[in-house]
């Protein structure tokens, strides 16, 4: 699913799409990039091993430790759950710090990641916090071809949802794709025509167009089963 900012150019510069980092059966032009990946606080997706092990900074946005912590070793059936835990901690916790379990806390704390308190912030999501300490506050991390992988982010609250979406727009000069088991969202920029290289294997059937805001006056697409 993408959204649709108003209208797009034909003269403008093409933006290319691709979930590469699911698996690289579909390669964009600008590969390799590189991805910085977000936990929220709901259920996590069944890749998200895969998208861990990917992935040059991890960061889970505070209750997003918990999930973390509850479900990836449910990923390892046959394996000590105390090892899948050393194994998968994130870089840093990030938040307003009012929804992680304080043994979670702990856990991480004494595990070596970074805890970052912003509950002085009261005016932006946990999801917002993250994003701008990864432009903001990661000198190490390559943000030429970056990009921001966030799970947990659709499903559950619909008030969450459209914070999460809200955030698409706030940074839209980023690459933010937003994932569940069943879907996969991002912005297309109005600022640009917008290429999408389809990996049929993990993506698909449907795809959805989604004007937010107002309507879309001038968009067209090539590709689709019924073609705007």
């Amino acid at each position: 699913m993408a959204l649709v900012a108003l209208a797009a150019a034909a003269e403008m510069e093409i933006m290319e799409h691709c979930a590469d980092f699911l698996q690289h059966t579909v390669t964009c032009a600008h590969s390799p990039r590189s991805y910085a990946l977000i936990v929220l606080n709901y259920l996590l997706p069944s890749f998200t091993p895969a998208l861990w092990d990917r992935a040059q900074l991890r960061i889970c946005a505070d209750g997003g430790a918990n999930r973390l912590h509850d479900e990836i070793p449910k990923f390892f059936p046959t394996e000590n759950p105390a090892l899948i835990r050393q194994r998968y901690k994130p870089d840093v916790i990030k938040g307003d710090l009012d929804s992680i379990r304080p043994e979670v806390l702990e856990f991480y704390a004494n595990m070596g990641s970074t805890i970052l308190d912003e509950s002085y912030d009261q005016d932006t999501t946990d999801l917002h916090k993250c994003v701008a300490f990864i432009r903001d506050c990661t000198p190490d991390l390559d943000k030429s071809n970056l990009v921001l992988i966030v799970v947990g982010a659709l499903g559950g609250r619909f008030d969450h949802e459209l914070g999460n979406i809200n955030v698409l727009y706030t940074f839209s000069d980023l690459r933010i794709v937003l994932l569940s088991n069943e879907s996969l969202l991002f912005l297309l920029p109005k600022t640009h025509r917008h290429e999408i290289l389809v990996d049929h294997s993990v993506e698909g059937p449907h795809c959805g167009l989604i004007p937010v805001g107002g309507p879309s006056q001038c968009t067209t697409t090539s590709g689709l089963q019924w073609d705007l």
